[in-house]
């Protein structure tokens, strides 16, 4: 588990159920207010991150990817909210605040945004970026990189809970 700095987290991920679990670890993690961007190409585990994600959250709904719906809401047994967006299909960042992103972040519940490369002009820029990338048929490279004090504090808790260091 290389650490680049303070800020970011580069490891590997060596089975979909790792994977799934590390996004568990993030999830159960997250407060209000929280983003994480999900970024990579078709088929590097950003749906199984997401999938984890949710579930280390407590989300009460199954998770599946929002590419042809864009928006998904989770539920929690206390009635909270977890937002998951996919601009996979979008061809502007307007698009996205056509389809209600602005009200999302105003809501505050935690954000997931994959392909937020996509939409990055009207995403704000704290957040906590999760790069992934195919390795093999089974392994996939993570690297997390933290932009403002709130993503860092949660990247710190994430290395804690994940990796015990």
């Amino acid at each position: 588990m290389p650490i680049l700095d303070e800020h970011s987290l580069d490891f590997v991920s060596h089975s979909p159920d790792q994977t799934r679990r590390l996004g568990v670890r993030l999830g159960e993690l997250l407060k209000p207010g929280d983003l994480v961007f999900l970024a990579g190409d078709l088929g590097a585990g950003k749906t199984t991150f997401a999938q984890g994600i949710a579930r280390g959250w407590g989300s009460l709904d199954p998770v599946t990817s929002p590419t042809f719906v864009l928006v998904n809401e989770y539920r929690r047994a206390d009635e909270a909210h977890l937002y998951h967006f996919d601009a996979f299909r979008l061809d502007k960042p307007a698009e996205a605040v056509a389809l209600g992103l602005t009200e999302i972040l105003e809501e505050g519940g935690p954000l997931l945004v994959e392909w937020p490369e996509r939409v990055q002009p009207v995403l704000p820029e704290n957040g906590l970026w999760v790069r992934l990338r195919w390795v093999d048929d089974s392994r996939r490279a993570l690297q997390l990189d933290a932009h403002g004090s709130r993503s860092e504090a949660l990247l710190r808790q994430f290395r804690k809970a994940a990796f015990g260091g």
